[in-house]
């Protein structure tokens, strides 16, 4: 890990906890209302709560832009498997949610979105001793009623960990 990036990323992630509101599920109405730009940068100022699954899970929600948005956690020893290193499914939930979200970002208000299909490739694997690492999700093609997007988890050195891709279905609200 190099430590200026990752002082960095955690002073940053530091510095965003200060503005979230409590954990929370957003009313359907309220998703109705926003766009989902709007939504997710309501998480970061106060607005919209961020999802139950970011605190069980530990990241947060860095940025949010149309079509790209990026989410920070730490690994940790609670997140390890039997084998003493970080659960598939820490990376896995990370990129769904950064992939996810990518889609979210470019959807009008009215609109919402589930993931239809989830592929993760793992890399290498995490550890308590990984440090902060984002899953960055970017959209690369969205339709009326389906969206593909991919993600990867870098640390702040810039090594990857794990990359995805993602296959959404969009709906009304």
């Amino acid at each position: 890990m190099e430590s200026t990036n990752a002082d960095a990323w955690l002073a940053e992630e530091t510095h965003i906890r200060t503005r979230v509101a409590p954990s929370g599920v957003a009313s359907r109405e309220y998703l109705r209302e926003h766009s989902g730009n709007e939504f997710l940068n309501g998480i970061n100022n106060g607005k919209t709560p961020p999802p139950p699954i970011a605190e069980l899970m530990g990241f947060i929600l860095v940025s949010a832009d149309n079509g790209v948005v990026v989410f920070q956690g730490t690994p940790g020893p609670q997140h390890y498997n039997p084998s003493g290193m970080v659960h598939g499914g820490y990376a896995a939930t990370l990129l769904d949610t950064a992939v996810g979200c990518a889609v979210h970002s470019m959807l009008p208000a009215g609109k919402g979105f589930t993931t239809l299909e989830l592929k993760v490739n793992y890399i290498r694997g995490m550890s308590d001793k990984t440090g902060p690492v984002r899953a960055e999700g970017k959209v690369i093609t969205l339709g009326g009623q389906v969206a593909v997007a991919e993600g990867r988890i870098i640390d702040a050195s810039g090594k990857i960990y794990a990359h995805a891709t993602t296959t959404c279905l969009i709906f009304a609200l």
